[in-house]
Parts: structure tokens; sequence; C-alpha cells
């Protein structure tokens, strides 16, 4: 349930975010979610959390997040560790929970309704917090993929669960391929 005179701020957790919709078949349209929330409510912010490869002076999501920042999305970056695991395997690591539950927790008095865009179940106690302060938050994500994408105990703490697969038509556009590359960045966040 949204209000029209509440005042919204959108925390995205772009990995999970991605891994979601990436699941359910479609990408994101950003433009189109964030005209949705603004006609959902006040937007104040809209925040978008990923972790950057920054190999040889280029990140394959550079070019979605410079889209983003110039688009009215704030960023917020960090580079993403990369390591071998025990069998051999180069895998990237960065992941941005306390950067999003920082910044969720200091906009908190100036917001009446926070969504978040995350189905870890670390943000749990964030969400508890930020009702303890008398902030809504709506958690978005998907328990229609297999296995479903957000846990039990965050879809229970929300005040309200939006089913990602229901906003496919208003947020959604067919999936495009993007280079292996990519698509492990993407997924790297919290990983």
């Amino acid at each position: 349930m949204f209000y029209k005179d509440e005042r919204l701020a959108l925390f995205i957790d772009g990995s999970n975010l991605y891994a979601a919709a990436k699941a359910l078949g479609f990408d994101i349209d950003y433009k189109l979610l964030r005209q949705e929330f603004m006609r959902r409510g006040k937007l104040l912010r809209a925040f978008y959390y990923t972790a950057l490869l920054e190999n040889d002076e280029y990140s394959p999501i550079r070019p979605l997040v410079d889209w983003l920042h110039y688009n009215g999305f704030t960023m917020v970056t960090k580079p993403a560790k990369e390591y071998t695991d025990s069998m051999g395997r180069r895998k990237v690591k960065g992941n941005m929970d306390i950067e999003l539950t920082v910044d969720a927790m200091e906009l908190a008095p100036r917001v009446d309704h926070i969504v978040l865009f995350s189905g870890d179940g670390d943000f749990r106690p964030l969400i508890a917090s930020l009702q303890r302060q008398g902030v809504r938050v709506s958690v978005v994500s998907t328990i229609r993929s297999q296995p479903p994408m957000i846990s039990d105990e965050l879809r229970r703490q929300a005040d309200n669960f939006i089913e990602l697969e229901d906003l496919r038509d208003v947020i959604g556009r067919p999936p495009r391929e993007m280079p292996a590359e990519t698509r492990s960045v993407m997924a790297a966040g919290g990983k």
C-alpha cells in the first residue's frame, strides 16, 4: 500500500535485483522503475548499490552505473574483490549490505516509506529497526523463481511484499544477451 503524500526512498541491492529478474526471465528498465515509484509517492531518493570490477580501467557494468547516475539514481559503489577459490575457480566478491544499511538508517528520519529491492535475509534486522523508527518498509523480490530469491524471514518482517514478477509489465523489458564477464560481475555482489 502506497500513499501519494508519503516520502519514499528506494534502496536497490543491484546484484540481488539483477539475479531475481534474471531468474524470472526479464531485464529491469530503470527509467520505468523510477517513474513507477514517483507515481506511487514523493520519491526523495533512489539508491543503487553495486560492486565494480576494476580490471584494466573498464568495468563491464560501468555503462549501467553511468546511465543510472545521470538519470536520477544515487550510485553507491566500491571495488569488487577478485579471488580464486579452493577449487581454482575465479570468484568475485562485492557485498554492499553495510553501505545500504547505514544509508537507510541515516535517511529513516526523513522518509515515511522505504522500498528495499532485495531478498537477502541479512536485511531483516534493518527492516525491524526502520519499523521501530516509524518507517514502513516494502520489499521487492520474488517467490516465483526456483529456488525463491527472497528469504522467508525477510518477507515476513516487511510491511508489504511486492512480487517482482507482478511488476514485469510495468518495469520490465525482454532480456538482452550480455557478455559472460558482465553477468559474473552483476551476480557478484553479496556472494
